[in-house]
């Protein structure tokens, strides 16, 4: 196991960078202070001259990876999706049945921990920026086009693994699909509501957004077994 994880590569849709971050120390600066970045001032207020002067190199230098910041924060969340894939797959490979979509809820919904494997990649902090920052990177103009060309691969990836888990506990289940991206999106949402207005949630230092999650899910496909 430690030899397969010493291996992992995560993958991120070529089209959101102009040079892969991951072929060069630059490339890897770029990625590990434009985390830290956000999650200090957060995605309105940065900006690449910013992130050249914490990484002490020219704004242009930056520019020969990512044409925008836009970009950037595509190319963060897609390296999170692809993360939080893998652990799906490794995690439930040998499960089954409500045990499987249990583990699942689990991964996608959980406190995030780091990850010695990626040392430029600080996790628990990119996760504070996906629950604060995620859908600013497809909430715009151009998610159409962007989903077109395939930015959302890995996202849509995970939304379909959950989708087939509820479907082979409950295939007569009509929302899979709606309730799988719900289950990504809820977890988020729960964390953010927790950290943030904690008036409208029940989620606090007791109740994790897991255990929500949990219960929205099985307690949605057991009324609805035929």
């Amino acid at each position: 196991m430690d030899r397969l994880l010493s291996n992992l590569k995560i993958t991120v849709p070529e089209k959101i960078y102009i040079k892969d971050p991951e072929s060069s120390s630059l490339g890897k600066r770029i990625v590990e202070h434009s985390i830290l970045l956000i999650n200090n001032i957060g995605f309105e207020a940065f900006n690449f001259k910013k992130l050249g002067t914490a990484i002490e190199s020219n704004e242009s230098s930056i520019y020969r990876y990512f044409e925008s910041k836009h970009k950037l924060l595509l190319y963060l969340s897609s390296w999170y999706w692809s993360w939080i894939e893998y652990q799906l797959v490794l995690e439930t490979h040998n499960l089954t049945g409500n045990e499987k979509l249990n583990k699942a809820i689990e991964i996608v919904s959980r406190p995030t921990q780091q990850d010695s494997n990626f040392m430029h990649i600080n996790e628990v902090i990119l996760n504070k920026i996906i629950i604060n920052e995620n859908s600013k990177s497809y909430l715009t103009k151009e998610v159409d086009q962007e989903n077109k060309e395939g930015y959302f691969v890995i996202y849509k990836r995970i939304v379909y693994r959950l989708r087939d888990m509820i479907t082979a506990l409950n295939p007569n289940y009509q929302y899979a699909s709606s309730l799988a991206s719900t289950i990504i999106e809820s977890s988020l949402h729960q964390h953010y509501l927790k950290d943030h207005f904690k008036s409208i949630t029940d989620c606090d230092e007791n109740v994790s957004p897991t255990a929500f999650v949990k219960n929205l899910v099985f307690n949605t496909i057991n009324n609805q077994i035929a």
